[in-house]
């Protein structure tokens, strides 16, 4: 089993967001698993109403999640490690350095020439910033995804 592990703060907006999309497009590839965590997260909290929302209009429901905090466990046990800002990055970072190979800005597996940008915690917005984050997010990880084709660790959806 291979296991990606999506990152935020409280996790209950984007690294939710970050799971549930990779859980949906990787739904034809088993020996893949997805979970999420926050770096200052509070434990079992519901994600935000509008998180579960705007992924509900992909058809996804994400109406079970509970946040957790990051732990030496689950840094452990994941393969990647997607963060949304380089923040979290430094924070996880400085816990665990020997986790540095496998901690990745979201953003970063964009073509070549984009520059690698945080994604911006949309919690107290409208429903619109969190489809646009959404968005932002689910193309960040279609662009992981063709970086795990071009190793080879997925095959191409036929």
């Amino acid at each position: 089993m291979r296991h990606i592990l999506a990152v935020c703060t409280g996790n209950i907006c984007r690294s939710p967001l970050a799971e549930y999309l990779l859980k949906h497009r990787l739904a034809a590839y088993p020996e893949w698993t997805v979970s999420s965590a926050g770096v200052f997260a509070g434990e079992g909290q519901p994600a935000s109403q509008e998180s579960v929302d705007v992924l509900a209009e992909q058809g996804i429901d994400a109406s079970g999640h509970r946040s957790r905090m990051l732990t030496l466990e689950l840094v452990n046990e994941a393969d990647y490690i997607l963060v949304m800002t380089e923040s979290h990055r430094s924070t996880i970072l400085a816990q665990w350095p020997n986790a540095a190979d496998k901690v990745h800005l979201i953003t970063e597996f964009a073509v070549a020439g984009s520059q690698p940008e945080d994604i911006a915690d949309p919690i107290g917005h409208s429903t619109a910033v969190y489809r646009r984050t959404r968005d932002q997010i689910d193309a960040a990880i279609a662009d992981f995804l063709l970086v795990l084709v071009e190793k080879g660790e997925i095959q191409p959806a036929s």
